[in-house]
């Protein structure tokens, strides 16, 4: 960025640090925009007339008469509908060879929306993944992370989501992506032909890693243009907020502020709340929904990212590997939307809400006689029939390749209910039944 008349400009730095560095000036914002050496960086501390600055590529090669110029703002992004279809870096730059975005500039990380701008969630969002759709439905401005071992294929489910999600724009925030991730969700997304509703801030491997920082806020203010000032339902996908929370411990460690839990800034909490906080549903029907990933070291869901993630948002799925199908599904049992109540059987059929509660006691009954069958019991022929009613379950309803509309999902259901059990094993209210239970 060319240096202009009215930036201020220092050249004496009094402290640098594998990150930081600090500087003398007045007349400075917090959060500000600068470059040091040439290096972009970011107002983070300021006491007094003592600035530091945060180098997003690192401090390395920068010496104490290093020109610092501030730009006096914050970071921002320029916004308007030839957003959508495009590619762009952690800074908003476009990284597909298309050209800048003209719009209207904002802050971006600003703050989340008034609550009495706020409307009750109450319109389905539906992905077309039964795992989701019929077990832990989603609603329109819910916040909502996948909780995945890192080998599990969280950006092939994102991106699935992406193509089969009922929302006018989908945002996609992908931070420490992989260059064959970033390849792929490039080319699912052209390839599908719905580019052109979907808005992809990137930061990969070869990037800087505290870049990631920008990333959430980028998706976020894109999608708070396109909720709030167009009344469009939008989906904000983020990918993989375990790094995003690296890059904050990273950054805070090399500030030397004392760590917390698992080394992750005391803010953590806070950190990630600013962000998750973002999810809304306006009055006048736009609505902000933000589906995250957060992979999980070795299974640990007590780790200081998924924990405090738990506590901000409304639910969560879990991805497993069902070696009965060979197939990854949406685990039944630890996954969990706390607004699914909201459209069950309101915005879904009637039935909606038996049917979800009885498949999962199903599954339940058949995970117990798979504990007897390892342990040697004999199984009842009750037991043989739950166990081959939880492999036709997942195959055909839990895994994530399943992509079928929430009525068709509710049918499967009762076809498998009809296969396996009679009508005083299921237990569902006559009045369903009577509609449902189809008669030899």
């Amino acid at each position: 960025m060319a240096t202009q008349a009215f930036q201020k400009i220092y050249t004496k730095l009094n402290q640098i640090t594998k990150a930081t560095c600090s500087v003398k000036a007045t007349g400075v914002g917090n959060e500000e925009l600068a470059t040091v050496g040439g290096r972009l960086a970011q107002v983070v501390k300021i006491v007094e007339d003592n600035v530091t600055l945060q180098i997003y590529a690192g401090t390395e090669g920068i010496g104490t008469d290093a020109e610092v110029v501030f730009f006096g703002k914050a970071p921002s992004l320029k916004v308007g509908t030839d957003l959508a279809g495009r590619f762009f870096n952690a800074y908003g730059d476009p990284i597909d060879g298309g050209p800048e975005v003209e719009g209207k500039e904002i802050e971006i990380g600003g703050p989340s929306v008034n609550p009495v701008r706020r409307k009750q969630p109450s319109e389905l969002i539906a992905t077309g993944i039964a795992g989701i759709d019929l077990n832990n439905t989603l609603v329109t401005g819910q916040k909502i992370p996948f909780f995945a071992d890192p080998d599990q294929p969280y950006n092939e489910v994102m991106a699935m989501v992406a193509l089969r999600a009922q929302s006018d724009k989908i945002i996609l925030g992908g931070m420490g992506l992989s260059n064959d991730d970033y390849l792929f969700y490039k080319n699912t997304f052209e390839n599908a032909g719905v580019i052109d509703r979907i808005i992809s801030f990137v930061n990969t491997t070869e990037d800087p890693t505290v870049e990631r920082l920008l990333v959430p806020n980028m998706a976020l203010s894109s999608a708070e243009y396109f909720a709030a000032e167009h009344n469009e339902k939008v989906l904000v996908l983020l990918t993989d907020m375990t790094l995003y929370c690296d890059a904050l411990s990273i950054v805070s460690n090399r500030m030397d502020q004392i760590p917390s839990k698992d080394s992750m800034p005391g803010s953590l909490y806070s950190d990630l709340a600013k962000l998750y906080e973002k999810a809304v549903q306006f009055p006048g029907g736009g609505s902000i929904t933000i589906i995250a990933v957060t992979t999980l070291s070795g299974g640990d869901i007590t780790h200081a990212i998924p924990d405090n993630t738990g506590y901000i948002t409304e639910g969560q799925l879990f991805l497993k590997r069902d070696t009965d199908i060979a197939k990854t599904i949406v685990d039944p049992f630890r996954s969990l939307s706390r607004l699914k109540q909201l459209v069950i059987g309101k915005k879904t059929r009637a039935d909606h809400p038996q049917v979800m509660n009885t498949a999962v006691r199903l599954y339940a009954d058949a995970a117990n006689a798979k504990t007897k069958l390892e342990n040697g019991f004999d199984l009842s022929d009750y037991d043989e029939r739950v166990l081959e009613f939880a492999r036709e379950y997942s195959a055909e309803i839990l895994a994530i390749d399943v992509n079928i509309d929430t009525d068709t999902m509710l049918d499967t259901a009762w076809n498998l209910f009809q296969r396996y059990f009679n009508k005083q094993e299921i237990g569902i209210k006559d009045e369903f039944m009577n509609i449902h239970w189809k008669k030899a």
